[in-house]
C-alpha cells in the first residue's frame, strides 16, 4: 500500500501544477477538455464514433473527466494501442511525439490516480497445488528425493500459466493419483524395509549419440552408455543388468564398465557369440550385484572406447535401404531389486520427521502427538489446531494397530495428511466484507509459492507466527531469491513465459534440420534457463531479457551458433559482441518455439514478441484465411513476397502491419536458430519500419527498438510475473498497478529483485476482496 500513498500524493500534486490554489477536480476538467478532448476529436473520432465504433470504442460519447473512470476499460484499450503506435492506424494524421506524451500521461495518470483512491486487490479462488507445487511441497516437507506428482494428469492452463487458481480443477482420477501418491510417499519416507523386490527399466534415448563420451565427467577411454540418478528404497542388495544392442559380428567382445557414484562396481567383458538365437541374446546381457544405501545415487554403464577400434564408422545397408547399427550400444538398463534389506538407512527423510524416539511404549503416544503436529504445522502452513492433531493421531493409532509399532502408525498419520485438502489446497479465509490484508501465515504462503513454488519455511513461518513477515519482507525476499530452491522461478515462471516448455515438443523436420538431434534441443533449452538464472541470481537488470551481451553455451550450441572457441559438453558464460546473438530473442529455443516444423514464420515470431514482451497481443485472425502455398515458398517466391500477397487483403493488414515487421527482422534466423542469408533461392530481406516509425534493418535494430521501449517491456513481464505470483488473470483494475510496478522497478535500475520486491508490496499481493460489502472500493472496481 505504501506505493500507491506516494503515488496518489504525486499524481495529485501533478495535476494541481500551474493551477494555484484550484480544486483538483477542475484541474483535471480542464486538463481533459483542453488536451485529451482535442486529441481524440482530431486524431480518434474519425473512425472511433457513435456511428462506425470501431473495436466497441466510440470516443465521440467521452464528453468529461468523469468518463474517464466510468469508461476505464475503452482508456486503458486507448492508453495501450496508442503508445504501441498501433494507433492512429498507418497512413492516418498523427498528433506530433510531445503532443502524444502528454495525452498518454494525462490518461495514466487520472486511471492511477483513481486506483489509488479506490484499490481493488481482486481475490483469488481457492487454489489445488498442482504438479510443480506439489512435488516441490512433498519434497520440502519430508525431505524426500523424487517426485511422486510426476504421475499425475497434466494441469490445466490459462492466462499463460498451469497455476491459475479457477482452471485447476479436481478429476476424479486425480484424486485416485493423491491415494496412490500419499502411501508410496509415506512409505519411502518412513523408510519402511517391507519392500517387495521388483526390477525397473531404464531406456536408452536413442537421439543420443553412442560414439563419443556421453559426459564430460566420465573417465576418459569411455564411449556411449547411460549416466542417470536413481532411488534406491531402503538398504540392500541390488542386481543391475544392461542390454546391449547392435550388430555384433565383427566386432571385438565389448568391456561394460559399471559404476556408482563415481566408482566402479566391476568391468565386465562380455563375448560375443553368434550360434543360434538364445546364445546371442545371452551374449547380448551383461549383469553385477552389489550393496547400496538406501537414497538417491548416481549409475553409469559405459563402454571402454579402446574396445571398439574394428566398429565401421559407417553404417552399411540392409537391401531394403535401412542403416544397419554395427555400433555396439546401450539398450536398457534395469534396477532390480532390494534383496538381504537390512534397514532403512539412513535417510534424510526419517531424520526431517523422527524428531523424537520415544525410550519407552509408554512415550510412544506423546512423540506421535509432537511430529504429526509439527508436519502438519508446515504442510498446512499455518497453526495447527486440536482438532487438526486429533484426527491425524487417530490414523496414528490406526496404523500402529494394524503394523504392529509406532513407525508404522507415523506412516499412516502422515498418508492421511499428504490427502488432506488443508494440504493439497491454499485457502484463504475472508476476515471480514470488503478489502482487508491476508494474514502473516497467507502472505507467507503466497511469497513462498511465488518465488519457491512450495510451501513457506521455518524462517517465514516463524515470522509469520510473530506477525513480524510484513516488517521483514525485503530481507525475506533477498533471502529466498538466493536460495537454491528459486530455481523454481526458472522452471516454472520461465519455462511457461519463454515457452521453453514447449521446446521438448516441438518436431522440426528431420530432413531440413538434420542436426537438431536431442542433444542440440536439450541444449537449447539449457542455455535459456542458464540465462535467466543468471539475471536472477546476479540481480542483473531485466532488460537483459532483451539485450544481454552474454551467454551460456556448450561446444554443440557454440557450433550451431558458429561462435569458435567453446570446448566440451560443459555449459560456460560467453560475452557476446552483440551483432548476431543477445538477449532471449536471438536464443535458438525462443527462434524454435516460435517457428513452424518446416520453415520460420515472422507471423508467429511477431505475435510472440507482441504477446510476451510488449504486452500488446494482436486479435485472433478473421475466418477462413488462405494458407500460403508452402511449395512455392523458397522456390518461386520468397516468404516475404507470399506474405506481401497474403496481407494485401484489408481484413489482414492491420495486425499484419504490426507482427511481420517484428518477424522479418529475425528472418536472418532458421527455424531452429541458425544464422543464415538465403531463405532458399532468394536473399533474406529483415528490414521494415515499426508502426511507431522507427525503421529497422535487421534483429541488432529489432533489439534497439525494444530496449528504447524498455517501460513497456517491464510493463509486459510484470503483467506476466503478478499473473505468476497471484495464480489468477489480471483485470482492468489491476492496470495501474503493473504501471507503479514498472515505475517501481525502472526507479530502482530495472534489477530482478526490484520487480519481485514491487509485486510483493503491491496491494493485490497483500490485500484481497472479500465480497458481501457494498463498498466504495467495490462500487468503483465494478465501472
Amino acid at each position: 500500500m505504501r506505493s500507491y500513498l506516494i503515488g496518489s500524493v504525486i499524481l495529485v500534486l501533478w495535476f494541481s501544477q500551474g493551477a494555484g490554489s484550484q480544486d483538483p477536480r477542475a484541474a483535471r476538467e480542464q486538463a481533459f477538455q483542453s488536451q485529451l478532448k482535442p486529441y481524440v476529436t482530431k486524431y480518434c473520432q474519425g473512425c472511433h464514433n457513435a456511428q462506425v465504433k470501431t473495436g466497441g470504442i466510440a470516443v465521440d460519447g467521452f464528453k468529461s473527466a468523469a468518463d474517464l473512470l466510468t469508461h476505464a476499460s475503452e482508456w486503458e484499450q486507448i492508453l495501450l494501442k496508442v503508445r504501441t503506435g498501433e494507433m492512429p492506424p498507418k497512413g492516418l494524421p498523427r498528433g506530433k511525439a510531445d503532443e502524444t506524451a502528454a495525452f498518454l500521461k494525462i490518461i495514466e495518470s487520472e486511471l492511477d490516480r483513481a486506483a489509488a483512491e479506490t484499490p481493488n486487490p481482486g481475490r483469488v479462488a481457492i487454489h489445488r497445488l498442482n504438479k510443480a507445487e506439489y512435488n516441490n511441497a512433498v519434497r520440502d516437507l519430508l525431505a524426500v528425493d523424487f517426485t511422486p506428482a510426476d504421475d499425475f494428469p497434466a494441469d490445466d492452463a490459462g492466462y499463460g500459466f498451469d497455476n491459475i487458481a479457477d482452471v485447476l480443477s479436481l478429476p476424479p482420477v486425480l484424486t485416485e493419483k493423491y491415494m496412490s501418491a500419499a502411501h508410496r510417499v509415506s512409505r519411502l519416507a518412513v523408510g519402511n524395509i517391507k519392500v517387495d523386490p521388483s526390477v525397473d527399466r531404464i531406456n536408452v534415448d536413442r537421439r543420443i549419440s553412442q560414439r563419443e563420451r556421453i559426459a564430460e565427467d566420465l573417465p576418459f577411454g569411455t564411449r556411449g552408455g547411460m549416466q542417470f540418478v536413481h532411488r534406491f528404497p531402503v538398504e540392500g542388495d541390488y542386481m543391475l543388468r544392461a542390454r546391449l544392442t547392435g550388430d555384433p559380428k565383427g566386432t571385438l567382445p565389448p568391456m561394460v564398465d559399471f559404476r556408482l557414484d563415481g566408482k566402479r562396481i566391476k568391468l565386465v567383458e562380455g563375448r560375443i557369440r553368434s550360434t543360434s538365437e538364445e546364445d546371442e541374446e545371452d551374449a547380448r546381457r551383461f549383469e553385477v550385484r552389489t550393496r547400496v544405501p538406501a537414497g538417491k545415487h548416481e549409475v553409469v554403464v559405459t563402454f571402454l572406447k579402446d574396445n571398439a577400434k574394428s566398429e565401421d564408422t559407417e553404417l552399411p545397408l540392409t537391401p531394403q535401404g535401412k542403416p544397419i547399427n554395427k555400433v555396439l550400444s546401450l539398450d536398457w538398463i534395469e534396477i532390480g531389486g532390494p534383496f538381504n534389506v537390512t534397514g532403512p538407512g539412513d535417510l534424510a527423510s526419517r531424520r526431517a520427521i523422527f524428531t523424537c524416539g520415544p525410550a519407552t511404549p509408554a512415550e510412544q503416544d506423546s512423540c506421535a502427538a509432537s511430529i504429526v503436529s509439527r508436519l502438519a504445522r508446515k504442510a498446512y502452513r499455518r497453526p495447527v489446531t486440536a482438532k487438526d492433531t486429533t484426527s491425524l493421531l487417530r490414523f496414528y493409532r490406526m496404523g500402529k494397530e494394524d503394523g504392529g509399532n509406532f513407525e508404522a502408525g507415523i506412516q499412516l498419520a502422515i498418508q492421511a495428511l499428504l490427502v488432506s485438502p488443508n494440504f493439497l489446497f491454499r485457502i484463504e479465509r475472508d476476515a471480514a466484507p470488503g478489502m482487508h490484508p491476508v494474514t502473516d501465515f497467507e502472505l507467507a504462503s503466497r511469497l513462498s509459492f511465488f518465488l519457491w513454488s512450495s510451501i513457506p519455511d521455518e524462517d517465514l513461518l516463524a515470522l509469520a507466527e510473530k506477525n513480524q513477515l510484513r516488517a521483514n519482507l525485503d530481507a525475506q525476499i533477498r533471502r529466498m531469491l538466493a536460495d537454491r530452491r528459486s530455481v523454481a522461478l526458472v522452471d516454472n515462471f520461465a519455462g511457461q513465459w519463454l515457452h521453453l516448455r514447449n521446446l521438448m515438443l516441438v518436431k522440426p523436420d528431420p530432413e531440413k534440420f538434420a542436426n537438431f538431434d536431442m542433444e542440440l534441443r536439450t541444449a537449447a533449452k539449457r542455455e535459456t534457463e542458464l540465462f535467466v538464472e543468471n539475471v536472477i541470481r546476479e540481480d542483473r537488470s531485466v532488460i537483459d531479457f532483451l539485450d544481454g551481451k552474454y551467454t551460456f553455451l556448450n561446444e554443440k550450441l557454440a557450433k550451431h551458433y558458429g561462435i569458435e572457441g567453446v570446448k566440451g559438453r560443459n555449459f560456460r558464460k560467453v560475452p557476446l559482441d552483440g551483432e548476431q546473438r543477445s538477449g532471449v530473442l536471438t536464443h535458438a529455443s525462443v527462434l524454435t518455439v516460435s517457428s513452424y516444423p518446416t520453415r520460420t514464420s515472422p507471423v508467429i515470431r511477431g505475435k510472440w514478441i507482441l504477446e510476451n514482451l510488449l504486452g500488446a497481443p494482436p486479435p485472433a485472425p478473421p475466418p477462413n484465411v488462405p494458407e500460403l502455398k508452402e511449395n512455392e515458398i523458397g522456390e518461386s517466391a520468397s516468404l516475404r513476397q507470399q506474405l506481401e500477397q497474403h496481407r494485401s487483403n484489408p481484413a489482414c493488414a492491420g495486425c499484419h502491419s504490426r507482427m511481420d515487421v517484428i518477424g522479418f527482422a529475425l528472418e536472418t534466423y532458421d527455424a531452429v536458430g541458425k544464422w543464415r542469408t538465403m531463405d532458399g533461392k532468394f536473399p533474406i530481406d529483415p528490414s521494415g519500419t515499426l508502426p511507431n516509425g522507427t525503421p529497422i534493418g535487421g534483429s541488432k535494430d529489432l533489439k534497439n527498438a525494444l530496449v528504447a521501449q524498455k517501460n513497456e517491456f517491464v510493463g509486459a513481464l510484470a503483467e506476466k510475473l503478478l499473473t505468476y505470483a497471484l495464480g489468477r488473470g489480471l483485470e482492468r483494475y489491476d492496470k495501474p498497478v503493473i504501471r507503479t510496478i514498472a515505475r517501481e522497478t525502472a526507479g530502482a535500475g530495472f534489477r530482478f529483485s526490484a520487480l519481485v520486491k514491487s509485486i510483493v508490496n503491491s496491494a493485490p499481493f497483500q490485500m484481497r476482496m472479500a465480497p458481501g460489502a457494498d463498498s466504495k472500493e467495490q462500487r468503483a472496481s465494478a465501472k
